[in-house]
């Protein structure tokens, strides 16, 4: 078993290698694999694309990889490879980020990707810290996390999803902010699994154990 951690040069991924392998090992899921090849991508049997910073500097950076996200999508959307977006690697599954201009997602999940305007004006963009997840529909990758448990964000924009059963928990912020989502054999964290301790190993572990 083969999972390819998509290196695009959006952000470090050092922290995220480690807490896949750690937990890969735990669960006997082989081999993680950080990569940018297109033909790695193809062979995986699992998929993860973290992401940090602007969704429009992460749309083109991913472009600008040839082959890379169409491998991506071939090996998701036509193979059924079980995905993982991480922080803006998750928005970009939506079908519209509106971050400084208008850019087209993947599409994947209907929605779009927009800024929190908190109720509370006291309260401060970005949503930077711990927050406590609200589960709102259950999924084989939450099994063993429940509302309440923490999670560790950092992002001013976030999604809104078309379809409120592919929004799979959320946290309060002075409003509603998704924070996983699903369909299919995809899914997506707004925080960081690997900056969420046993939250977010819990989840690492699931999702290398799930077979949608």
């Amino acid at each position: 078993m083969l999972t390819v951690l998509v290196d695009y040069d959006s952000g470090n991924l050092h922290s995220a290698e480690k807490a896949f392998q750690r937990m890969a090992q735990e669960t006997g899921a082989g081999d993680i694999l950080v990569t940018s090849r297109p033909e790695d991508v193809a062979r995986a049997d699992r998929i993860v694309l973290p992401g940090d910073g602007a969704f429009p500097a992460c749309r083109r950076a991913l472009g600008d990889h040839g082959g890379l996200f169409e491998a991506i999508e071939e090996a998701v959307r036509r193979r059924g490879r079980p995905f993982l977006g991480i922080c803006v690697g998750m928005q970009m599954m939506a079908t519209w980020g509106r971050e400084y201009e208008d850019t087209r997602g993947f599409d994947w999940i209907g929605g779009e990707v927009t800024r929190i305007t908190p109720a509370d004006p006291a309260l401060k963009v970005p949503h930077m810290g711990w927050n406590d997840l609200v589960i709102d529909h259950a999924h084989p990758v939450l099994v063993g996390v429940q509302t309440g448990d923490h999670a560790y964000f950092v992002h001013s924009y976030a999604f809104r999803v078309a379809d409120p059963a592919e929004r799979l928990a959320h946290v309060d912020y002075a409003g509603d902010i998704t924070a996983i989502i699903g369909a299919g054999n995809m899914v997506g964290t707004q925080f960081h699994p690997e900056k969420s301790q046993s939250t977010g190993l819990r989840i690492i572990a699931n999702f290398l154990r799930w077979r949608p």
